[in-house]
């Protein structure tokens, strides 16, 4: 018997799962035509491939190695059929992204808005997370990928790519104008303070900060959005600390001051995270092209 593209495929769907029923569902076929295939396969290759037991199945080193060999040439596979259906796919679909406050208005506004013109008739849907939020849901399968700010954990099967690195700055109001000498943190917190809430990244990130240098963050306004806190320094209700490219604009029409401070403030990082349990769509993929490269 001729072993066909088909068996190798089942293989490589039993392998990937380490799942007999889980590769039925996937392939919209049942366990025991799944088990009859991959007991042909082991009987035309001579060797045993899978250890089966309650909990599920592993690869012998025989298995191991055809699978190497199985999954690269099913990768290539599935990128040509990608390729041919890409420009018909194109024309519909959709695409969900978790995205982070900051990495929403440093990065991600501006693509959305190219994607968009490129192919309208692709559905976009996004979610506002923090970054917690957002690598969770991409965890689960609720989100294609998550664009968002470091600091972030991505355990696999997530991995992050870093797309870009920003600095944030102290602004205050007028008050401020004309100070140029650089001056101390704990200085700088005899002012109101206003805050990203408890739970966002931005926080725990200055929180870290404050406690390195013997401090204790503690914010006299929080908010749930970068949008908010700007005018509400406008306003004279606090200081802040803003993305630099965010609030130079700004800075540059005296609306607002940036604050010098002898305390150097580590840059972040606007990360990509992606589960590779989860196959992306055509659509999320031609995204996901023009995030990185854009």
């Amino acid at each position: 018997m001729e072993i066909t593209y088909d068996y190798y495929r089942i293989f490589y769907y039993v392998a990937m799962y380490k799942s007999f029923s889980k590769a039925a569902k996937v392939l919209m076929s049942n366990q025991p035509n799944i088990t009859h295939f991959m007991n042909n396969l082991e009987n035309q290759l001579g060797c045993k491939l899978f250890v089966r037991s309650n909990r599920g199945v592993t690869l012998t080193a025989e298995g191991e190695k055809l699978y190497q060999h199985v999954s690269v040439a099913y990768q290539h596979l599935h990128a040509a059929e990608a390729e041919l259906a890409m420009e018909r796919s194109m024309e519909s679909g959709s695409i969900t992204i978790s995205a982070s406050e900051i990495a929403l208005h440093l990065l991600l506004l501006p693509i959305l808005g190219r994607f968009h013109k490129q192919y309208p008739g692709v559905r976009l849907r996004l979610l506002n997370h923090s970054t917690p939020e957002a690598v969770e849901s991409v965890k689960n399968g609720l989100a294609d990928f998550a664009v968002v700010t470091t600091p972030l954990q991505a355990k696999k099967p997530l991995k992050s790519t870093s797309l870009m690195s920003f600095k944030e700055i102290a602004v205050g109001d007028h008050s401020f104008q004309g100070k140029e000498k650089p001056i101390r943190l704990k200085d700088l917190i005899e002012n109101p303070l206003i805050s990203l809430g408890q739970g966002s990244t931005t926080y725990e990130f200055y929180a870290k900060i404050f406690l390195e240098n013997d401090l204790v963050l503690s914010p006299d306004t929080e908010v749930e959005t970068i949008d908010q806190v700007l005018p509400l320094i406008m306003n004279g209700l606090g200081i802040g600390f803003l993305p630099e490219l965010f609030v130079r604009p700004v800075i540059e029409e005296g609306k607002v001051c940036q604050i010098p401070l002898k305390e150097n403030i580590p840059e972040r990082e606007i990360c990509l995270v992606e589960n590779h349990t989860f196959p992306p769509s055509i659509a999320a993929e031609m995204f996901k092209k023009m995030l990185v490269l854009k």
